[in-house]
């Protein structure tokens, strides 16, 4: 008996969706090709985006106590910011040196200690030896083979460039987008369905409040842990305690991940520049701030800056360390804290859909 063959199938596609296909892929390429040439220029705009949100506040504020121009308005924010910050540093910049200063005048010192096998630094030339492998490197491959010096000075200097580049570039951008944001938004407004404008204003200032609380509470938290760092320093009679306060300060604005690194450099200098006591006292001084912070007081600040409860910020830093590294933890939350605005104002409007057929329905007639 034979067996009927199942007639054959022929697909036919359309020049037209070829093309549409083919032009579709080559725009995603070149569009990835474009990200990924641009993506520090990218970066340096998001990194604006964020100061100017946080800093729209203040320009709003000096708007509504009587400078009515903005651009005047923004120069006086922005001098204002930089006041505060030039204040800060002329009270701690000239201890700061020197304590840097006392610091490099100990270096031989330690070298000293180190190359000799005594002293607290001792224990890395008696157990491994590492003068004599340094010492070797040199001999064998010279100080230029041993450090990369032939690239590094360039390496160094492309580096200064690159971030005096960036700092100016984020300023201008900063201040430009404090003059121009709001018409800028008001014109992406206007291109919306009228129905829609509203709700679309209010996610603006809803995300205006959560980058702007982001970067004010991370700030807030930075100088706590700088500050109380510093005083527990000098109780202690830790040497070089502003400088080590600045460091901690400046690690804690990585969350989660930046103040156990602080600790383990400040404990480890602590042990080494001063005693093994002070280094025991001060472990155990950033093991309790560190409990404090990560279970009161970043709850409290983010809990009402951004609105995330303390399992979606640690969520949000893991991934976006993994995806991209340090920058990838300092964005993590406020980008989380945007999804969020976004996926709440969603199910606000979904509801709010299938409330109004039945508010709708006319009430039924009463038969007498």
């Amino acid at each position: 008996m034979l067996c009927s063959v199942p007639p054959e199938r022929v697909i036919r596609f359309a020049l037209r969706t070829v093309i549409a296909v083919l032009l579709l892929i080559i725009a995603t390429g070149t569009l990835l090709q474009i990200v990924s040439i641009t993506r520090q220029v990218i970066v340096w705009i998001f990194i604006a985006v964020f100061f100017a949100l946080a800093m729209s506040p203040l320009v709003d504020w000096f708007q509504r106590h009587g400078v009515r121009n903005r651009g005047l308005a923004t120069g006086l924010a922005f001098l204002t910011v930089l006041g505060g910050l030039a204040a800060l540093a002329a009270t701690l910049v000239p201890t700061l040196i020197s304590q840097v200063n006392d610091l490099v005048d100990q270096f031989p010192t330690y070298v000293a200690d180190l190359t000799e096998g005594k002293g607290r630094l001792g224990f890395l030339q008696e157990d491994f030896q590492i003068v004599d492998k340094v010492e070797k490197a040199v001999k064998d491959g010279g100080a230029t083979k041993l450090l990369g010096l032939s690239g590094t000075a360039l390496a160094v200097t492309k580096g200064v460039l690159t971030i005096v580049v960036a700092t100016v570039t984020i300023i201008f951008l900063t201040f430009f987008m404090l003059l121009e944001g709001k018409q800028w938004t008001e014109r992406f407004y206007s291109l919306l369905p009228e129905g829609s404008q509203e709700r679309w204003r209010r996610i603006g200032r809803d995300l205006q409040r959560t980058v702007g609380g982001y970067v004010t509470g991370n700030l807030l938290l930075s100088v706590i842990a700088g500050v109380v760092s510093t005083v527990v320093f000098l109780v202690v009679g830790l040497p070089y305690a502003v400088a080590l306060g600045l460091i901690v300060a400046l690690f804690d604005l990585i969350p989660l991940a930046g103040a156990t690194i602080a600790a383990v450099i400040v404990t480890t200098i602590a042990i080494v520049g001063d005693s093994v006591q002070s280094g025991i006292i001060v472990g155990i001084f950033f093991l309790i701030y560190q409990q404090l912070e990560n279970h009161l007081l970043q709850p409290v600040v983010y809990g009402r800056t951004v609105q995330l409860s303390p399992l979606a910020v640690l969520v949000s830093v893991l991934i976006g360390g993994a995806l991209a590294g340090v920058l990838g933890a300092l964005g993590a939350i406020p980008v989380a804290g945007t999804i969020q605005v976004f996926l709440r104002e969603w199910i606000s409007h979904r509801r709010e859909r299938l409330v109004a057929p039945v508010r709708s329905d006319p009430a039924p007639e009463t038969v007498v």
